[in-house]
């Protein structure tokens, strides 16, 4: 079945669109690359301005989106699974690094579609359920009013529980032994 594209006039059937005449003579299309997906509109004077050219979205922008969406859920603690947290303490560490947004964030964007896998660390007494219903709120909305990406599915996966008293010294700051 085929499905119009209102904003390239352009009729797709599968993995790359053919494109479909208008009644301008011009011609849109989409294609995917690695880790790329390009929307081409039409050319010619009978095109609006709109769709003369192309947009490109990068994986690498949903993962970002999403994974700063996720992070602003009360609730989340951190997220990634168990090394790769480690490794992004150590890297958070160093002078002049940046912390990874992505981490915890993976994606797979297709023409007008995509999916996304979050690996999450909740703090202790949090509701997890709620958290998750909230995250995925977030994170659909948020990628889908930045990208114009329709969000099939958001998949959480909880994999730790942050308790109150993880990472932190005595009240002092000493340790108990000399």
């Amino acid at each position: 079945m085929a499905n119009q594209d209102i904003h390239s006039n352009a009729t797709t059937s599968g993995g790359i669109d053919t494109g479909s005449t208008g009644s301008t003579g011009s011609t849109g299309t989409i294609q995917k690359s690695a880790g790329t997906t390009t929307v081409t509109g039409g050319t010619g004077p009978g095109e609006p301005a709109a769709t003369r050219g192309k947009t490109s979205i990068a994986d690498v922008v949903v993962v970002k989106i999403a994974g700063m969406a996720a992070r602003e859920i009360p609730g989340v603690f951190d997220m990634g699974g168990g090394l790769s947290r480690t490794i992004g303490a150590v890297r958070d560490r160093v002078p002049g690094g940046r912390p990874n947004v992505g981490r915890g964030v993976k994606v797979e964007v297709g023409e007008r579609q995509t999916a996304i896998d979050l690996d999450i660390v909740v703090e202790y007494g949090v509701p997890i359920t709620d958290v998750s219903h909230d995250v995925r709120e977030n994170v659909i909305a948020a990628v889908e009013r930045i990208t114009g990406l329709e969000v099939v599915e958001v998949n959480v996966a909880v994999n730790d529980v942050r308790l109150p008293d993880d990472d932190t010294t005595d009240s002092a700051g000493e340790t108990r032994v000399e």
